[in-house]
């Protein structure tokens, strides 16, 4: 059986340099927003030419924290891609904002510039882009369209860690870049955990207070905070895991030229692009016959995901929030084709290559 992914292999190469590290956080015994935090903080501020970052509990808070950082009035608009994971759409709403959902471009899966400026009103306040599946988005119309209406830019990363648009890693474009480090990321924790880089101080102070429930001396709260605080035995584990995360890139990027070289074209592959430095989170094909292929791969002992089998505005959670009027055909021929293959920085290259030989025989 070829797993779709594999956590204790995946983390076994760091298990050792783990197990030290908690000893030493153990011994210390301080446990919560300690030197660990700071460290990582500063180093992966440091991994993006970044000024600052703040570590928070979760990819969706330091969504929720960023918008609630900029202080749009109640009811302000936010532009979303249609396809994205739910969790960016329920952060506008947890910040107490609409969102407007936008329809990606077909070949990259990444929000489509051109039509962003179509949905946005007198209500917009911000775009928020996804950068899915590990490639960035389109940023340079995308700031254009940000800086001719004057709106905030929001990048969720949460797939992206180490992506770079023309040489600029993901993150550092817009006024937050907020980050997932949950297991199966790229640079994947050992359990829950987020953060924030941001260039502008005053944000960069509101997220400090705001995670520690509004307070940065204690008993002294100066906001309504949250508790919201990166775990410093999960800022250790990161700290190691960043060192490696170059590395971690550079092996998925050889496993996914595999399937780009070898892959039969009756698949929809990923696109390949020079101003694009990809580090696919996800390898993802499409094909028309996709659930057909999912138990084809799953007869072959081949695990796969879908990213994602249902639509935004097709969730229960949203009735009633989105107008059910609305439709998005691109976004719903993404969730009707798209499958997620075996490309893990716990796979093998012979076990990719086996993956390709039972994909081209379907």
């Amino acid at each position: 059986m070829i797993p779709y992914e594999d956590l204790a292999r995946l983390n076994e190469p760091f298990n050792t340099a783990f197990e030290n590290k908690f000893q030493e956080v153990l011994k210390r015994g301080w446990l919560i927003l300690g030197q660990e935090v700071k460290n990582f903080e500063t180093e992966f501020a440091a991994f993006h030419s970044e000024e600052h970052c703040v570590g928070v509990a979760n990819g969706l808070d330091a969504l929720i924290l960023s918008l609630k950082a900029l202080a749009f009035p109640v009811g302000s608009e936010v532009i979303v891609p249609s396809n994205t994971y739910i969790a960016t759409i329920l952060a506008i709403l947890h910040a107490g904002h609409l969102p407007v959902l936008v329809e990606p471009d077909i070949a990259t899966y990444n929000i489509d510039p051109v039509k962003i400026e179509e949905a946005i009103t007198t209500k917009t306040k911000a775009i928020m882009v996804v950068h899915l599946y590990g490639k960035c988005c389109d940023m340079d119309p995308i700031i254009a369209v940000q800086k001719k209406y004057s709106l905030a830019l929001i990048e969720d990363c949460a797939q992206a860690h180490d992506a770079k648009y023309k040489g600029k890693r993901a993150g550092t474009f817009g006024d937050a870049g907020c980050f997932s480090f949950y297991p199966t990321k790229n640079l994947g924790a050992l359990g829950d955990a987020g953060a924030v880089l941001c260039a502008n101080p005053n944000i960069t102070a509101y997220l400090r207070k705001a995670r520690n429930y509004g307070s940065e001396v204690k008993y002294h709260n100066d906001i309504v905070g949250y508790n919201s605080r990166l775990d410093e035995v999960q800022a250790a584990f990161l700290r190691i895991k960043l060192r490696h995360l170059t590395a971690i890139t550079a092996h998925k990027q050889k496993l996914a030229a595999l399937y780009h070289r070898y892959l039969k074209d009756d698949f929809i592959k990923p696109v390949v692009n020079d101003e694009y430095f990809d580090v696919y989170h996800i390898y993802n094909i499409r094909h028309h016959k996709r659930d057909e292929l999912k138990a084809y791969l799953l007869k072959n002992e081949i695990l796969t995901e879908i990213h994602y089998p249902v639509a935004p505005h097709y969730q229960k959670a949203l009735k009633g929030i989105l107008d059910p009027a609305l439709r998005f055909p691109i976004s719903e021929e993404i969730h009707r084709t798209t499958l997620s293959m075996p490309c893990s920085f716990c796979h093998t290259e012979d076990e990719v290559l086996k993956v390709i030989e039972i994909l081209n025989s379907f």
